[in-house]
C-alpha cells in the first residue's frame, strides 16, 4: 500500500509549512470541541452541585468565558483548517494533472492508442480527484488523533492518573484497530466501485458520441440497456459501501458509549464531585476523534486503485526517443524526401504504406488524395513521429529526422489537424498555442491575414471569451484560427489534413484561397478527400 501511496504523499514536502499549518489548526479545531463539551459538563455540574450558595461563592463568569472562547475559537480555527488544507490539496492535485499531462504529451500514437480517450479524461479527473483523500481523509484526522489523546493523557493525568490511562488506551486500540477493520472489510468493494465508475464513464461517453452510429445499426437500445445494468450494479455496490459507513459511525458510536460507561463507573469510585462531569464529557466529545478515520479507510481501496491507474500514465516512458542534440539545419525552407517508406499498425494484417518514396522541393505545394484508409494522414503522422515507419527513412532538408533533436523538429513543422480545438479561453490564449511569445500585434497581423479582423472589433478585442469549443464561432472560423496558429509557428513546413473538410463549397472556396495566400513561400502538404478547381497545387499525389 505504501509503495503506491509514498511518490503521492511525497508531493506534500513541497507544501511542508502549510500542511504543519493546517495540522496546527487541525489540532486546535478538535482540542476547541474537546475543552467546550467538557468544560460545558464540567461548569452544568457545578453549577447544579454549589446550589444557590453559589451565588456568593461561584465564579460564574470565568467558565461562561472559557465556553464562549472554546466555541469562537473552535468555528474560526475549523474555518481557517479548511482553508489552508483544501488550499494545499487543490495545488497538489493541480500539480498532479499538469504532470500526467506532461507524460502524456511525449507519448507516440502508439502507446496513446492502447487508451480510450474517456479512460484518460476518467484518469485526469476522477483518479486525480480521489487522491484527496490521503490527506485530507487519512493523514491529517490520524496525526491530529494521535496528538490529540497525547495530550489529553498529560491534560487529565493531572486530575487522575489511572482513569487517563484507560481513556488513553481504549482511545489508541480504536484509533489503530477500527480502520484496519473497515480498510479490509471494504478494499475489494473500493476497488470494484472504482473500476466500475472507469467503465461507466467510459461507456457512457461512447454511448453519447456513437449516437449516429448506435442509431444507423438499431442497436441504440441494446447499448443503454448494458448501460443501464452497469449503472444498477455501481448503484447496488454504492449502497453497500454506504451500508459500510453507517456501520463504521454506529461502532465508533459503539466505542464511546462503552468508554464513556467504563469512566463514569472508575471515576466514581474516586470522587463524586463535578470531575465526574468533566471526565464523561471528554469521552462523549472524543467520538470528534474517531468518527472521520473508518469511513475513510473504507475509501482507500478507490484510492489505491486510482493511484494504481494514475501510476500506470506516470510509469510510462516514450517509445519514440528524440536525440539530446541534433544537427543545425536551415529553417527557412524545407525540402521532404521519403526513401523506401514501410509502415503497418500494430497488430494489423496488411501494410497501409508500401516502399513509399517521394521528393517534395523547397516551396511546393503537394496535395495527396486516396480512399479512406489508404494511409493519408498517416503519411503527415509519420512526418511530425508520432508514429515511426516499420523501414525506410524521411528526410528534412536532406538530414533523417529522426537525427534531429525534437526541438528542432517541432520548430520545422506546423500542423493545421482536421478537428480544430478550441479551448474554453480568450481568443489571446488560443491563438498563443502556435506561439506563445508573438506580441498582440504579431497577434492582430495573422488575424488580418487570415481575415478573422472583425473579432477584434468587440469590445474585448483580443480578450474575447471564445466558449467551450469555440461555439461562438462557425466552422470556417474555426479553420481560420487552425491557420492562424500555423502562421504564428512561422515553420517553413506546413501539414494540412482535410482543413476543408464538412465545409459548405463556398468556404471551402475561401479557405482554399487563404491557404494559397498565406503559404506563400512555405512547403505544404495537404491531404484532401476532393480537388477543387483552385489551382493551389503544384502537384497531385494519389495514394
Amino acid at each position: 500500500m505504501l509503495t503506491i501511496l509514498r511518490p503521492y504523499i511525497a508531493l506534500y514536502k513541497h507544501y511542508f509549512w502549510q500542511i504543519v499549518l493546517g495540522l496546527s489548526l487541525s489540532m486546535l479545531t478538535l482540542f476547541a470541541s474537546l475543552f467546550l463539551l467538557s468544560l460545558s459538563g464540567w461548569f452544568l455540574a457545578s453549577t447544579a452541585f454549589v446550589g444557590v450558595a453559589g451565588l456568593f461563592t461561584f465564579n460564574y463568569m470565568l467558565p461562561a468565558a472559557g465556553v464562549r472562547g472554546a466555541a469562537i475559537t473552535r468555528t474560526a480555527a475549523r474555518y481557517l483548517e479548511r482553508l489552508v488544507d483544501h488550499d494545499a490539496t487543490f495545488k497538489i492535485l493541480a500539480y498532479l494533472r499538469t504532470l500526467a499531462f506532461r507524460k502524456i504529451l511525449p507519448l507516440s500514437a502508439k502507446q496513446l492508442s492502447q487508451y480510450q480517450r474517456a479512460d484518460l479524461l476518467n484518469r485526469f479527473i476522477v483518479d486525480i480527484d480521489a487522491l484527496d483523500h490521503l490527506y485530507l481523509k487519512l493523514f491529517s484526522p490520524i496525526v491530529t488523533a494521535l496528538i490529540i489523546i497525547m495530550l489529553l493523557f498529560i491534560g487529565l493525568s493531572n486530575i487522575n492518573l489511572p482513569v487517563a490511562l484507560i481513556i488513553t488506551i481504549v482511545l489508541t486500540i480504536s484509533l489503530l484497530a477500527v480502520p484496519i477493520i473497515f480498510y479490509q472489510t471494504g478494499k475489494q468493494l473500493g476497488i470494484t466501485l472504482a473500476q466500475q465508475q472507469s467503465e461507466y464513464r467510459l461507456q457512457l461517453i461512447n454511448y453519447l458520441q456513437g449516437q449516429a452510429e448506435l442509431t444507423l445499426f438499431t442497436a441504440q437500445s441494446r447499448y443503454r440497456s448494458k448501460l443501464d445494468e452497469l449503472e444498477s450494479k455501481w448503484l447496488h455496490n454504492q449502497q453497500r459501501q454506504s451500508t459500510l459507513i453507517a456501520l463504521s459511525s454506529a461502532l465508533v458510536v459503539l466505542i464511546v458509549g462503552f468508554l464513556t460507561l467504563l469512566v463514569l463507573w472508575l471515576i466514581t469510585q474516586y470522587t463524586l464531585s463535578p470531575i465526574v462531569a468533566l471526565f464523561v464529557f471528554v469521552c462523549l466529545a472524543s467520538a470528534e476523534i474517531l468518527a472521520p478515520l473508518p469511513g475513510a479507510f473504507i475509501f482507500l481501496g478507490q484510492v489505491l486503485t486510482s493511484a494504481t491507474r494514475i501510476t500506470t500514465i506516470f510509469n510510462q516512458k516514450p517509445d519514440i526517443k528524440f536525440v539530446a542534440q541534433g544537427p543545425t539545419i536551415d529553417l527557412s525552407s524545407a525540402k521532404l524526401q521519403f526513401e523506401q517508406v514501410n509502415f503497418s499498425y500494430p497488430n494489423q494484417p496488411f501494410a497501409i504504406i508500401t516502399d513509399f518514396s517521394l521528393t517534395i522541393a523547397s516551396g511546393e505545394h503537394l496535395g495527396i488524395i486516396g480512399k479512406t484508409g489508404c494511409g493519408k494522414s498517416t503519411l503527415l503522422s509519420l512526418i511530425n513521429r508520432a508514429w515511426e515507419p516499420n523501414s525506410g527513412n524521411i528526410y528534412l532538408n536532406d538530414t533523417p529526422i529522426n537525427q534531429l533533436d525534437e526541438a528542432t523538429l517541432r520548430q520545422a513543422i506546423a500542423v493545421v489537424p482536421q478537428i480544430i480545438t478550441i479551448f474554453s479561453a480568450s481568443l489571446r490564449q488560443n491563438l498563443h498555442i502556435g506561439n506563445q511569445q508573438a506580441s498582440d500585434q504579431q497577434l492582430i497581423d495573422v488575424l488580418h491575414q487570415v481575415e478573422l479582423d472583425k473579432l477584434l472589433t468587440t469590445p474585448e478585442g483580443l480578450d474575447l471569451p471564445l466558449g467551450q469549443g469555440g461555439r461562438q464561432l462557425s466552422g470556417g472560423e474555426i479553420r481560420r484560427i487552425g491557420i492562424a496558429r500555423a502562421l504564428l509557428h512561422n515553420s517553413p513546413l506546413i501539414l494540412m489534413d482535410e482543413p476543408t473538410e464538412s465545409l459548405d463549397q463556398q468556404t471551402e472556396q475561401q479557405i482554399i484561397q487563404l491557404i494559397k495566400q498565406s503559404c506563400t513561400g512555405k512547403t505544404l502538404l495537404m491531404v484532401t478527400h476532393r480537388l477543387t478547381n483552385n489551382p493551389l497545387f503544384d502537384r497531385i499525389i494519389s495514394l
